[in-house]
């Protein structure tokens, strides 16, 4: 029987955690199960809190949100045992991407901060669990993200064609699979949905544009997006990552005319995303026959829309054409992750993250 494994994912939307119980061939994943877990009301709230405020407010607050973020991802793997009916015992380890508050990694002493504490999970579900992936790159120099591309490559490369595998989640990231088989490249191009969710949620008190019928209704504002991405990140040559703590509403106001339509501004926030990510495609990637999408942003249907215009001369699709779900590419990536390190086995790629060399990430904690 093959090993099985499971990856917990949550991302910087905070509004809970993807759970994916896979099995891994030669060049192959099958996923066996899959669970969503939403976070309480009160602890998303506070979640987002912490990620607005300049520093947690005390280490007794830091400690309580490690620790119930922790029993979130331990019930998330629990809830997903029982909905495959497997035995935690068949199950070889858990690889836990934890939930970013912070990721700091061009600061004067980088960092990336994922909390959710990893001994809660091996305690309460009886299984190894693999956590902390992103600072041994850190330490070696890299941004310690993105991690996925590793994954991507392992799954998704097909000698002969460039390929770019795009995750969309609330910061957006793109994996170049060229088809000349030399190294990867891959790196955050900036915002995803993280603007779209902050600004639907100010103005109409919703989580997120669902299928982008708020920005499909209005009208782009050209030079409010000329502003927008003149912005020195987009600018930058790899390798780059970035987070909520850059591209935030602080970041939005600071350029925005007080009497701009609320619809006009999400409209424009999405033509944001998309051409960002068109920019760096067609930089990094110009021979690509195809983009691979993944993550929440799949489902907006006026992002996908918009990106697919801005790259009129590429198959803009779903990764469900290459064999795996959307929704779950994440999940699978760190019960990757976890496999890669059980086996003495490298999870990064510096081409990507810009480490001095390939390691074996992660921190490992047992049930004993």
């Amino acid at each position: 029987m093959p090993d099985l494994y499971i990856g917990l994912m949550s991302g910087t939307s905070m509004d809970g955690i993807d759970a994916a119980l896979v099995s891994f061939g030669d060049a192959s994943v099958e996923i066996l199960a899959t669970r969503g877990h939403d976070y309480p009301d009160d602890l998303r709230q506070a979640l987002i809190k912490s990620r607005s405020d300049s520093s947690l407010r005390s280490s007794a607050d830091a400690a309580e949100l490690h620790r119930r973020v922790g029993e979130c991802f331990r019930d998330a793997a629990i809830e997903l045992l029982n909905t495959a009916n497997a035995d935690a015992s068949a199950i070889r380890a858990i690889g836990s991407h934890g939930q970013t508050l912070r990721h700091e990694p061009d600061a004067d002493s980088p960092y990336s901060l994922q909390i959710g504490d990893p001994e809660i999970i091996a305690r309460g579900t009886g299984i190894t669990t693999i956590a902390d992936f992103r600072r041994k790159d850190i330490e070696l120099g890299g941004q310690g993200a993105p991690l996925a591309p590793a994954f991507h490559e392992w799954l998704f490369r097909r000698s002969g064609e460039t390929r770019v595998v795009l995750n969309i989640g609330g910061i957006a990231n793109i994996t170049v699979l060229h088809g000349d088989n030399s190294s990867t490249t891959g790196f955050d191009t900036g915002p995803g949905s993280t603007l779209l969710d902050a600004w639907i949620r100010r103005h109409k008190n919703a989580s997120y544009d669902k299928e982008g019928h708020w920005s499909s209704g209005g009208s782009v504002v050209n030079e409010l997006l000329t502003r927008l991405m003149a912005d020195p990140y987009f600018a930058l040559s790899p390798p780059k990552s970035t987070g909520f703590e850059y591209f935030n509403l602080d970041w939005l106001d600071g350029v925005l005319h007080p009497d701009q339509d609320p619809a006009d501004v999400q409209a424009t926030l999405c033509q944001l995303t998309a051409d960002s990510i068109a920019q760096d495609i067609r930089t990094a990637a110009a021979d690509a026959s195809e983009v691979l999408v993944c993550g929440g942003g799949v489902h907006n249907h006026d992002l996908m829309a918009r990106l697919q215009a801005a790259l009129s001369d590429t198959r803009v699709q779903s990764t469900a054409v290459a064999g795996l779900d959307p929704d779950w590419v994440e999940a699978v990536a760190f019960a990757w992750l976890a496999m890669r390190t059980c086996r003495g086995e490298t999870g990064n790629l510096p081409s990507v993250t810009g480490a001095t060399r390939a390691a074996v990430l992660g921190t490992v904690h047992r049930d004993s």
